[in-house]
Parts: structure tokens; sequence; C-alpha cells
């Protein structure tokens, strides 16, 4: 973390937000809050995290990359 004030705190964690928004969330609406959030999880679960390619890791999935690394 850097200090009080950069702007660079939340860089990772603001692109995120923004990446579920636009992928997930105004796509669709939910009945229940149950229900909103078991599609975060299953979106951050299923496929953010294992499978969406991401441009830190030369736009390769989690999976693939660590494959590649390991």
């Amino acid at each position: 973390m850097a200090g009080h004030g950069n702007c660079y705190d939340n860089a990772a964690i603001e692109t995120f937000f923004k990446t579920i928004k636009a992928e997930l969330i105004r796509r669709q609406s939910w009945d229940t809050r149950r229900q909103a959030e078991m599609a975060i999880f299953e979106y951050m679960d299923g496929f953010y995290n294992p499978r969406r390619r991401h441009s830190a890791l030369d736009w390769k999935s989690p999976v693939a990359f660590e494959r590649k690394v390991a």
C-alpha cells in the first residue's frame, strides 16, 4: 500500500470493480440480495479468477499463466 492520498492505492480493486460492473452487474438484475451475491461469487470464482484474460498476465488467463510458469 502506498501512503495516504496516493492515487495508486486502490488502482487494482477499482479496476476490478469497473470490470465486474461492466461485465455482470449492469447486464442483469436479481430479485434478492442472495441471488446477486451468488452471481457475483460465481463470476469471481468461476470466470474472473480462473478463465478471464488479464492484461497483467500478457493477456493469458490465470490458469494458462500458471500452467506455463509451472
